[in-house]
């Protein structure tokens, strides 16, 4: 089967009360890694890849390795994600490209550090959910900017991001501005902002209320109980990474990431997408120090890539088990986007009557 809509994939979290870890992507060893944790956790798949990662891998090899792991894992549904689309050009470019999915953050102006206004995001992203949603895509929105609640700044990550001062305002998606963005835009998912932050360094404690605002899911879950929400920002940073990196040379000073057991309850208040980066991030680096430390003659790049296969696989193989998405991919029946083209444009799946399509 070729890939399926994103949207195929959060209706049936939703129908069924589990999330579903939205990995990043660049090269071979991640995809590999992510493909054998599906497989072996009978999990449905989102890979998804930044403007950055895109640039990195060049578009037709992405294209081609996220292709080929749909042809050797034709049993599990994979969604290729286009994660924090700048400008509705971007979002229309990895259309072109094969996305089944792309994320229209007009949170931001096309610049990806200026604060937009609300007018401006929901144009934005209503002009690429009709675009989108004629071929059979799925759009996921932002409302709110990224950034730490400790500091009150943005963040910036992989080119994208503000870097500045934000109010609490800012830094807080509204429910009330959740609820008419929704409806004004048919997106069909919604990134909500939380306090949570791109890279290693989100926390410099354990977080609380005070910096990682759960609650505020809960609110908006609440106003939008049909609307699959998204939590970005959402690696853990496991210590036994840091403490590997840090025995073999790295230098990564404490830090905290968002406990496993805050996002499972995320996921029982409406999020059905949870990115993950930053944790494969670790795995890798400590695999390959690890690896170059113990065998410091040793010149063959597999020598360094197996290991970082092995270890991020078994960041993911984590993450299907803890966010119940374990189990769920043999159950899912895959459709095509044109199925779902047809099903937008009769109406089927509106965000202001919501529903789900049947698998």
């Amino acid at each position: 089967m070729a890939l399926v809509p994103m949207r195929l994939l959060l209706d049936h979290a939703a129908e069924n009360n589990y999330g579903i870890p939205a990995f990043n992507v660049n090269n071979l060893e991640q995809i590999l890694s992510i493909m054998q944790a599906a497989n072996e956790t009978d999990s449905p798949v989102i890979l998804q890849a930044s403007r950055g990662a895109r640039n990195y891998a060049g578009e037709n090899f992405l294209r081609h390795l996220i292709l080929a792991a749909a042809e050797t894992y034709p049993h599990i549904p994979i969604a290729m994600h286009q994660d924090h689309g700048n400008s509705p050009a971007t979002c229309y470019s990895a259309i072109r490209n094969g996305f089944t999915s792309v994320m229209m953050d007009g949170s931001l102006e096309a610049d990806a550090k200026t604060p937009a206004s609300f007018e401006y995001n929901v144009n934005v992203t209503a002009e690429v959910v009709k675009v989108a949603h004629s071929v059979g895509a799925s759009v996921e929105g932002e409302l709110g900017c990224l950034g730490s609640l400790e500091t009150m700044s943005g963040d910036k990550e992989d080119g994208h991001g503000f870097e500045g001062t934000l109010s609490k305002e800012q830094l807080l998606t509204d429910p009330d501005e959740a609820v008419n963005f929704v409806e004004a835009t048919q997106v069909d998912a919604l990134a909500v902002a939380i306090g949570t932050s791109h890279g290693a360094y989100k926390f410099s404690r354990k977080p609380t209320g005070e910096i990682l605002a759960i609650s505020r899911i809960e609110e908006i879950h609440k106003r939008l109980p049909n609307t699959h929400l998204v939590m970005h920002g959402s690696s853990s940073v496991p210590q036994e990474w840091l403490d590997m990196i840090n025995q073999y040379g790295g230098q990564i000073p404490e830090t905290y990431g968002v406990p496993v057991e805050e996002i499972q309850k995320g996921i029982k208040s409406g999020v059905r997408k949870v990115n993950i980066d930053t944790d494969n991030r670790l795995a890798i680096t400590a695999a390959i120090r690890e690896a170059a430390a113990k065998d410091p003659s040793n010149f063959d790049p597999r020598h360094f890539l197996k290991p970082s296969i092995k270890y991020m696989k078994q960041v993911c193989v984590e993450r299907y088990q803890q966010f119940w998405t374990a189990g769920n991919a043999s159950k899912i029946k895959q459709v095509s986007l044109d199925e779902f083209a047809a099903k937008y444009a009769k109406g089927e799946l509106s965000s202001t009557a919501k529903k789900t399509v049947s698998v």
